[in-house]
């Protein structure tokens, strides 16, 4: 997998982490898929959004939608 530079993942996690929980997927009985958020670009750097998932940053459930964590991040 390709490590990307570190202000372009910041900015990924952070847009990520605020879509994710205006969103109300907080937890993975309330996990969406990214494109049923207010993220721009939904599909757009799929490599950064899996690196954010290996890192636990952000969550996967088994039919591929994500969800963050309530608190922090």
């Amino acid at each position: 997998m390709a490590v990307f530079t570190s202000s372009a993942l910041a900015l990924r996690r952070k847009l990520i982490l605020q879509a994710l929980r205006e969103a109300g997927a907080v937890g993975p009985e309330s996990a969406k898929p990214l494109s049923e958020t207010d993220l721009m670009n939904p599909d757009d750097f799929p490599e950064y959004t899996m690196q954010l998932v290996s890192l636990g940053v952000i969550h996967r459930t088994p039919d591929g939608k994500y969800y963050a964590d309530g608190e922090g991040g």
